[in-house]
């Protein structure tokens, strides 16, 4: 009899343990695991093909792309071409030449389960290569008597380059699986630039107007973009 019960004990203890193990497998299984996708995304910048479509003496497009290199750092780019009027100030010109924007982007939102999407700011290094026509410019003159003379010969400028910093915040959100759409704002500052004889950069493309007080400019963004996953994690 007392044989007996000592099995009955050890297949109890056993019994016991093994239900111990099953709920704690189960407690972990029903636990959902969080995975990040790493990889390389591309768009291309909506405003600018809006602005090409709607805005007279606008022509342009950016292609962009980020590659996820840590949990919360991505090396960015973006790509773009301008064609932009001038006509203001007794002055019609058009600017007109390539841009490229090189950096990092820091994601700050920390996403809730199943959630990509990302509250950013990021540094820039850009730089243009372009050209500028001016088509017609008045002659300053300080006697109300006679009309401003305007000088229609046409001129042309060009290899001409820029460079600037630029600080970018901004938005992306995950629209649908693996397509995200983006808004930003930029903050840019001029670094360097080759200037024409006898005249000015009205417009950098990829930095926006320029302005005689100040070396800062500004811009913004609206894109779209398909994330091409490599692994994850």
């Amino acid at each position: 009899m007392k044989s007996k019960h000592i099995l009955l004990f050890f297949i109890s203890l056993w019994l016991g343990a093994f239900h111990l193990y099953a709920q704690n497998e189960t407690a972990q299984d029903s636990v959902p695991k969080r995975t990040e996708k790493y990889g390389i995304r591309v768009g291309a910048d909506l405003s600018k093909l809006a602005r090409t479509a709607l805005e007279d003496g606008y022509t342009g497009f950016e292609v962009m792309g980020d590659l996820r290199f840590s949990k919360r750092f991505f090396a960015a780019v973006e790509i773009g071409n301008e064609t932009r009027d001038w006509d203001r100030d007794n002055i019609t010109a058009t600017a007109k030449g390539s841009y490229v924007k090189v950096g990092v982007d820091y994601n700050a939102y920390k996403n809730w389960l199943g959630m990509d999407n990302a509250i950013f700011a990021g540094l820039r290094y850009g730089f243009a290569s372009f050209s500028q026509e001016l088509t017609s410019y008045g002659i300053y003159t300080t006697d109300p008597t006679f009309p401003t003379e305007i000088v229609t010969t046409s001129q042309d400028f060009s290899g001409l380059t820029a460079s600037w910093a630029e600080f970018i915040f901004g938005v992306k959100t995950e629209i649908f699986n693996n397509l995200y759409l983006s808004i930003n704002l930029q903050l840019k500052r001029n670094i360097s630039e080759t200037k024409p004889d006898n005249f000015d950069n009205l417009i950098i493309p990829g930095f926006n107007r320029t302005y005689d007080s100040s070396r800062f400019g500004v811009g913004y963004g609206y894109g779209i973009s398909y994330l091409i996953p490599i692994i994850k994690r």
